[in-house]
């Protein structure tokens, strides 16, 4: 009896036992189906219940549009921290496959720092500034940061230290201060508005908070910046350009490198130091007004010269490589070129601790060596170039790497972007032919200073004018028929109006007085309120840079020219652009200019000046570093996290 009862309880638990497990396995399956991730056990035991919502859910799948996102709501503290840290971060994955076993990595404290204080890394400072010229003027705040709302897969699963997450999250709510929104409520908020973006265009995207200098809160920018792509005018006005500066900075797109290197990463944490950087109210050297935003600019000029390594390649037999006219209107490419390879802050013989690299050809020696006069053509002048890439690549594994991203130029000559369009693209080109219809790039390329050298050995030589309540005439221009704006200008003006000393070239006075010689041009230069600066066959002028050398408020004539330094200084606080169909109108509108606002913007071209200047042995912010800082600059732009 004993062994009946035993066997029927034996048969009644394999019973038990085997229910159980059909159940368990039931339960299992219907998760596998049901669930989101997909991970059975992973769902069982998470701390917190997680929902999945899948934008772009139509008639594609979700796993092959790259365009569809996920949003992730989260119950516990720690989930609402990974998904503010997800929701936030600067990830850029345009050049990486959308599947569904991508992953979004939790970053730690660079993750949570790339926001930091939502501080403006290129956008004016308008909290600096208070003045406004009248003629092309603008209002609007060009903030500039990588998108906010990445694309990504339609399956997500966060895997890394949650501890460290969290503590992360919690670190950058403090560091926010108190007026910091609640990470929780922008995450609801932004799962309930998921619906009303699917039906807009895919392609917006919504910008970062950001913080105004000096007084901490955060603001959402919620409208979309409009960029004239293509101006029905065909012209590209400065208000025109900001835009497009903050456009392509804000949706910046940069080569994924081949391979890492711990100089991108070098980079990434300069970069995320200048978005940090501290406000400064009053800065004994650098004149705010001029500026952007001066506390950033200085901020990164501090890191280039505490950071940034350059490495130039030896390859090249001189005069078109190693060697730049230095003296006449192409003197930047050469005075840069010799002051940087005999620097020995910024350069380096390892190319593995280089953060840029140097070109260092001459674009005025490559058309005087190699250009066939009457030929029309300089496409010997692009093979020639293209061989040496060639030599620079299969010796060196850095072209390579980034395709020629971290690489550089600075090429004076007009042709230098008809002749690097090709096989320089990718690089950072400093240009004096900075035309926006031309292929120039803005957060990319740098547009170069024309600077016209009259002594080779005293770059300095006649710097200076008189001051502004010592400048009878209004407005001078003399210079040779170069295109067709010239002979318009002289037209409409030459001997019209006393006021107005507009001229073709100047006639060579005899004699050694104010006005003997070639003292002729430089002593109206000096004496003169306004100096137009006419574009001729292209956009560019020596004029531009003469103007602030001589201390004279230019006024800028060349429709879609790009200004020197664009990126980093504010030209309307001390320059006047007139478009070119103004012509007629151009004394009007300078004499509608109030003396007080001449006289502001005729000091602030005398606070510029030490930034336009050559030396023999640079000073700290002289014309050298401008321009080496702006290519730092637009460098740290292709800097993102997940490189």
């Amino acid at each position: 009896m004993g062994q009946e009862l035993c066997s029927i309880s034996q048969i009644g638990s394999r019973r038990v036992i085997w229910l159980m497990g059909v159940m368990f396995a039931m339960i299992l399956a219907f998760q596998c189906f049901e669930l989101s991730f997909g991970y059975s056990l992973f769902s069982l035991f998470s701390v917190g219940k997680v929902i999945v919502n899948e934008e772009g859910s139509s008639s594609s799948s979700p796993v092959n549009d790259p365009i569809s996102k996920t949003g992730l709501v989260a119950e516990s503290p720690l989930a609402d921290g990974i998904n503010s840290t997800a929701s936030n971060h600067s990830y850029d994955r345009a050049n990486q496959p959308s599947s569904s076993g991508d992953l979004i990595e939790s970053v730690g404290n660079s993750t949570i720092n790339m926001q930091g204080n939502n501080r403006s890394f290129d956008g004016k400072d308008n909290s600096l500034r208070n003045d406004s010229i009248g003629y092309n003027n603008h209002s609007s705040n060009n903030f500039a940061a990588p998108p906010a709302v990445p694309p990504t897969s339609s399956s997500l699963m966060i895997v890394g230290n949650t501890s460290s997450v969290a503590t992360n999250a919690s670190s950058l709510n403090s560091s926010l201060g108190s007026n910091s929104p609640d990470t929780s409520d922008k995450l609801k908020t932004s799962v309930e508005e998921k619906d009303e973006k699917n039906t807009s265009d895919k392609n917006e995207q919504t910008e970062p908070l950001h913080g105004d200098h000096g007084i901490g809160k955060n603001k959402t920018v919620s409208e979309k910046k409009k960029v004239p792509k293509d101006p029905s005018s065909g012209i590209y006005t400065i208000s025109d350009m900001d835009s497009l500066l903050f456009e392509t900075r804000s949706s910046n797109r940069p080569i994924v490198p081949r391979w890492p290197s711990a100089t991108d990463q070098e980079l990434l944490q300069a970069k995320l130091l200048i978005e940090n950087a501290p406000v400064i109210d009053n800065d004994p050297i650098l004149y705010s007004p001029l500026f952007r935003n001066v506390s950033v600019f200085k901020r990164s000029y501090e890191l280039m010269e505490r950071t940034l390594k350059v490495y130039i390649y030896a390859e090249g037999e001189r005069p078109i490589f190693h060697q730049g006219p230095l003296q006449g209107i192409y003197a930047s490419e050469g005075w840069f070129m010799k002051i940087l390879e005999s620097n020995k802050r910024f350069v380096t013989k390892d190319p593995k601790k280089a953060h840029l690299f140097y070109l260092p050809f001459s674009s005025r020696q490559l058309e005087d060596t190699l250009y066939v006069r009457d030929s029309h053509s300089f496409t010997n002048l692009i093979q020639h170039l293209k061989n040496y890439l060639d030599l620079i690549a299969a010796k060196y594994p850095s072209w390579n790497r980034t395709e020629g991203a971290d690489h550089f130029i600075a090429a004076c000559h007009d042709w230098a972007p008809a002749e690097t369009r090709k096989y320089m693209a990718k690089c950072i080109r400093a240009l004096c032919n900075s035309d926006v219809k031309e292929g120039f790039v803005f957060g990319k390329d740098v547009s170069l200073p024309e600077t016209s050298v009259r002594v080779a050995r005293n770059p300095l030589k006649d710097v200076g004018g008189n001051p502004a309540s010592k400048r009878p005439i209004l407005a001078f221009f003399a210079g040779r028929m170069h295109g067709n704006l010239r002979s318009i200008l002289v037209k409409y003006w030459e001997g019209k109006d006393p006021d107005m000393k507009i001229s073709g070239p100047m006639p060579k006075v005899k004699g050694k007085g104010k006005k003997g010689g070639g003292k002729n041009y430089l002593w109206h230069m000096k004496n003169s309120k306004y100096c137009i600066c006419a574009k001729g066959y292209e956009v560019n002028s020596p004029r531009v840079v003469e103007s602030i050398m001589y201390e004279c408020v230019p006024v800028i004539i060349s429709d879609n020219f790009v200004p020197p330094l664009f990126g980093v200084l504010n030209w309307e606080s001390f320059a006047v652009f007139v478009a070119e169909k103004e012509i007629p109108n151009l004394k009007k509108i300078l004499m509608s200019i109030p003396e007080k606002r001449y006289k502001e913007m005729q000091m602030r071209v005398k606070k510029v000046q030490p930034h336009f200047l050559w030396h023999s042995k640079p000073q700290k912010y002289d014309l050298f570093h401008m321009i080496l800082h702006s290519i730092w600059y637009n460098r740290l732009y292709q800097i993102t996290p997940n490189l």
